[in-house]
């Protein structure tokens, strides 16, 4: 892979992931890389943008971040374009989503260059409601009801089947998110290569069970207003009987990996 043009990004407010990027972008610059940094992380020779948005749809072959999972999440989510990531975990809890620790990297840029990496395509997932498209999320769309004095009655449709329960609110998750909130929750672990969607329903009344469908549409209506929430990163509001739409995004995420490993997510579990 052609290390061009590579964007570097560090967790929100962490010192210890700003130094970290700075060290990155330099070795990078070494390279002969041109690199773009993120506000507030200034390197002589690198461009710095004042945030993510900027990056949209730019022409990038690699981007690299650091800090926990919701620095990848933050950055996947303002990407239009496949760009490949490679996550290194710096102050991160457990860093499920992550490749690599700092000290790896040059490790990682040799095999990069040399095209000795395996890309890691994940599906994306994305939610509208009248006519308005919501940022994509890569772990879950999560719906929860706005009034905590009241339970809502959802009506969850997928295919041609409708469940219809009262619940404090429904998980939407792709399989990367399968290891997260709705795990939790009690929702199985799906392997990471699957194209499906998992729908974990929060404090159902009558225990209903998560559900694994197809990644092709799922339609949620509450009666009363609710919360959409992508990654636990961006709050939208949908109205009473809105229809909320959920659909696998055009785009998939795309990580790099060093090697090829199955159910990855599982083993940073401890399992």
């Amino acid at each position: 892979m052609n290390l061009n043009n590579v964007a570097v990004v560090s967790k929100f407010g962490s010192k210890q992931a700003e130094d970290a990027a700075r060290k990155v972008a330099k070795k990078l610059l070494a390279r002969k890389a041109k690199v773009y940094t993120v506000s507030p992380v200034d390197v002589k020779g690198a461009k710095k943008v004042s945030d993510l948005e900027e990056m949209r749809t730019a022409k990038l072959d690699l981007t690299i971040t650091l800090g926990g999972d919701g620095t990848t999440l933050r950055t996947f989510r303002y990407l239009e374009n496949e760009v490949p990531n490679l996550a290194i975990n710096v102050g991160g809890n457990r860093g499920i989503l992550s490749e690599i620790t700092l000290p790896q990297i040059d490790t990682a840029i040799d095999q990069i260059i040399s095209d000795n990496i395996f890309l890691d395509r994940r599906i994306r997932v994305v939610a509208s409601c009248n006519d308005e498209d919501f940022p994509p999320a890569l772990n879950e769309i999560f719906i929860n009801r706005q009034n905590l004095t009241k339970t809502s009655l959802f009506e969850i449709r997928f295919q041609n089947d409708t469940a219809t329960q009262k619940m404090d609110g429904v998980i939407v998750a792709t399989p990367s998110g399968s290891t997260g909130h709705s795990y939790s929750l009690g929702g199985p672990i799906l392997h990471e290569s699957l194209d499906v969607l998992i729908i974990t329903p929060v404090a159902p009344v009558n225990k209903l069970p998560s559900i694994v469908v197809p990644d092709e549409k799922v339609e949620i209506i509450s009666n009363h207003d609710s919360n959409i929430i992508m990654d636990a990163q961006v709050i939208k509001t949908a109205r009473f009987d809105d229809v909320i739409t959920i659909r696998k995004y055009k785009k998939q995420a795309v990580f790099v990996r060093l090697k090829k490993q199955g159910l990855r997510q599982m083993s940073k579990l401890g399992f």
